[in-house]
């Protein structure tokens, strides 16, 4: 259920109406402290939120919600016909909301945003149905021992539907995701080509807004790179077929694009004879690309990175497997000199938007050991790492040789 909150009644009639139309359910508030009782009593999907109310406005509803464990997770849609400047706006996005829409409003795009966030809602409750039937087959599996074969084969079963059906909702969420970094990417560009036209026309003789006009660009450069990072993540569900790779041209490729930073940073960078493998070009160069700039952005602050990139051919699928001429396997590591890590972190730093390192001084989204880790998993490989703090770090990937079966 959606819950419009406007303290003036037509505006409340109005958009109840337009969303009744699509056969969306709706309740509704004249009041941000009405609002708050509803919002303790019912589970709603969505909240279409006015500004500017007597009492506690919009944002201090928001707010509030946002402290609480219940209600943090609601998206809330700020819907404004008087609070339009920027700061408002970004104010909207401070305080937890998902959008802020001024007015007058398209009502098409408003009825599709909208859906999108229901149809969200949706898909969260059923992976939490599915996680729940999960947890229930698990305690089966352990109480119940006669019959196991068949209360397994039917469990496989229902999970191969669900499994089916999640596949059909993952390719839904990256046609969303597509779309959403599209609006997202274009704001970001525009504040900061107006940001930059700002500084270089009325800022140049006050060093201290040029400093917050800098910190303000390099955040929408992060903000850019973040979207790009986690639609390079949302890609890799994609199904393409491998082929015959020469990773010596990947990793060539590789290093010409960080000619720059490596020479910036005098880098050293040694590799020996890397082998063939069926594999996605693309992404091995993206796995490349990660842990090598890694090894680059983690060196020392007054250091030289001494990067060693090495290869053999081994017996089996294991990271420590012994080395064989006919092993059907080769295990890469890409070794750095740089400022290591405690392996008590090991599990966490392979996990999406996890970082170890003060993102001040290193930066970086957390997301690009994921990427790397998700790229091992669908070409059937392994992917670890050696470390000690201050003592450098070793990541090593262990890939078939051939998808042949």
């Amino acid at each position: 259920m959606v819950l419009i909150v406007d303290d003036i009644r037509a505006n409340i009639i109005a958009l109840k109406k337009t969303l009744e139309l699509h056969n969306i359910d709706v309740d509704s508030a004249e009041s941000g402290e009405e609002a708050l009782k509803k919002i303790l009593k019912t589970d709603y999907c969505l909240i279409i939120m006015d500004v500017q109310m007597p009492g506690l406005d919009g944002f201090e509803v928001v707010k509030i919600l946002s402290g609480n464990q219940r209600t943090k997770d609601i998206p809330v849609i700020f819907l404004s016909a008087l609070n339009t400047e920027k700061k408002y706006i970004f104010k909207g996005y401070e305080t937890g909301a998902v959008e802020y829409i001024t007015k007058p409003v398209d009502s098409d795009l408003l009825i599709l945003k909208v859906k999108t966030f229901l149809k969200i809602y949706e898909q969260q409750n059923e992976l939490k149905a599915i996680k729940d039937l999960l947890s229930k087959e698990i305690k089966i599996r352990k109480e119940a021992q006669d019959n196991l074969e068949i209360k397994i084969a039917e469990r496989t079963k229902e999970l191969v539907q669900k499994n089916e059906e999640l596949e059909l909702r993952n390719h839904e969420l990256q046609q969303f995701s597509w779309v959403v970094s599209h609006d997202l990417n274009e704001p970001i560009r525009k504040i900061q080509i107006f940001i930059k036209i700002i500084k270089d026309l009325y800022l140049k003789a006050d060093d201290k807004a040029v400093d917050y006009v800098d910190r303000t660009i390099k955040s929408a450069e992060r903000m850019q790179t973040l979207i790009t990072d986690l639609l390079a993540y949302s890609r890799l569900s994609a199904q393409v077929k491998p082929e015959k790779t020469d990773l010596n041209e990947v990793l060539q490729e590789v290093l010409s694009d960080f000619d720059y930073l490596i020479e910036s940073k005098n880098a050293s960078i040694k590799t020996n004879e890397l082998p063939y493998v069926d594999s996605i070009p693309s992404q091995m160069r993206q796995v490349f690309q990660n842990l090598i700039g890694n090894a680059i952005k983690f060196s020392g602050i007054d250091q030289k990175p001494e990067i060693e990139i090495s290869s053999e051919i081994i017996a089996d699928k294991s990271i420590d497997s012994p080395t064989s001429p006919e092993g059907k396997f080769c295990r890469i590591t890409v070794k750095d000199n740089g400022i290591g890590f405690d392996e008590i972190y090991l599990d966490r730093i392979f996990i999406i938007f996890q970082s170890l390192n003060d993102r001040q001084t290193y930066e970086g989204t957390g997301i690009g050991l994921a990427i790397a880790k998700k790229i091992i998993d669908k070409h059937n490989g392994l992917i670890t790492a050696k470390s000690k703090p201050g003592e450098g770090a070793s990541f090593i990937i262990v890939l078939p040789l051939s998808n042949k079966k």
